[in-house]
């Protein structure tokens, strides 16, 4: 039982760090324009509301979202609580909680895969499915179809918990993307300390959303999930402070990510239909996954060294 916990602590230590990067990189970016005191303020305070406010509170949120007939004390306090109402409550709403961040995940994973600039970890299989890239919307809407169609014969709000999971993609695709440009305007204009840490914060918090809904393919554990985001939170600040540059080098690690995201997003969606996955299959995957591309990346580092 505490081995269990410890690897998903630390499985989702590592899937919160390494899908985190890209939010590294631009907090990185647009840090470089700021002034001193701005700079202490967000990497002080910043790190209190990422790390405590935000992904503290988003699984609560989540909880809540999917089980409205509890109060929102019954919600902040099922992580502890023995009251059978409220753990009833939470078993039964878990398949349309599962499969909406299934899809959700399963999304961002095909975006990535058919239509963003990519480092190629995989290059015969990427470069395919990136000149494939006008098909995307065709296959994530059928895909969306089909597993509606398999969600309501199980249940009616499983099949809703996917189309949520579907339109919380595009929402916060739709920020990001908007953050993008955003980003080149700070960098290139004259704006305020000010308006950039609203930025870093909101950009934070988007991003946030990929990690929290993530974890529920580790656990349903709430204390869990805390602990592990917590802790990738705290090195994702770790990593914006003094190791960004290397980081970069390391340019495989974003491919981990992504397939680590396919993953899950498969895990979560089979969970919702009542298929028996142990706990300890979702940490393994993201251990090798992750570890593949790091070696790929390292072993790139070390031969354009070598070049050099």
């Amino acid at each position: 039982m505490i081995f269990s916990a410890i690897l998903t602590i630390i499985g989702l230590s590592l899937f919160e760090t390494i899908s985190s990067v890209d939010n590294a990189i631009i907090n990185a970016e647009v840090l470089s324009t700021m002034g001193t005191r701005a700079k202490r303020w967000f990497l002080t305070w910043g790190i209190l509301i990422a790390v405590f406010l935000v992904r503290g509170l988003l699984p609560f949120v989540i909880i809540w979202a999917f089980n409205p007939t509890l109060s929102i004390l019954q919600v902040l306090s099922a992580a502890w609580s023995s009251d059978p109402l409220v753990q009833d409550s939470i078993h039964k709403s878990a398949p349309i909680l599962l499969i909406a961040g299934g899809v959700f995940l399963l999304f961002l994973f095909l975006h990535w895969l058919f239509l963003e600039d990519k480092n190629m970890g995989l290059p015969r299989a990427e470069k395919f499915f990136m000149t494939k890239g006008v098909w995307f919307y065709a296959i994530v809407s059928i895909l969306l179809a089909v597993i509606s169609w398999f969600a309501l014969q199980e249940n009616n709000l499983m099949a809703f918990g996917a189309v949520i999971g579907s339109s919380l993609f595009f929402i916060t695709h739709g920020f990001k993307q908007n953050a993008e440009e955003q980003e080149k305007k700070l960098l290139d204009s004259g704006r305020s300390d000010l308006s950039k840490l609203f930025f870093l914060e909101i950009i934070d918090t988007t991003f946030s959303i990929d990690g929290v809904l993530g974890a529920f393919a580790f656990t349903l554990s709430i204390p869990l999930i805390l602990i592990g985001n917590g802790l990738g939170a705290l090195l994702v600040r770790q990593i914006t402070i003094s190791n960004i540059e290397r980081i970069k080098k390391y340019v495989y690690l974003k491919n981990g990510a992504m397939y680590s995201i396919l993953v899950l997003g498969i895990i979560m969606i089979l969970h919702s239909f009542g298929f028996k996955i142990p706990e300890y299959v979702s940490p393994l995957c993201t251990f090798i996954i992750i570890g593949f591309f790091f070696w790929k990346s390292r072993m790139h580092l070390n031969s354009n060294n070598n070049e050099n």
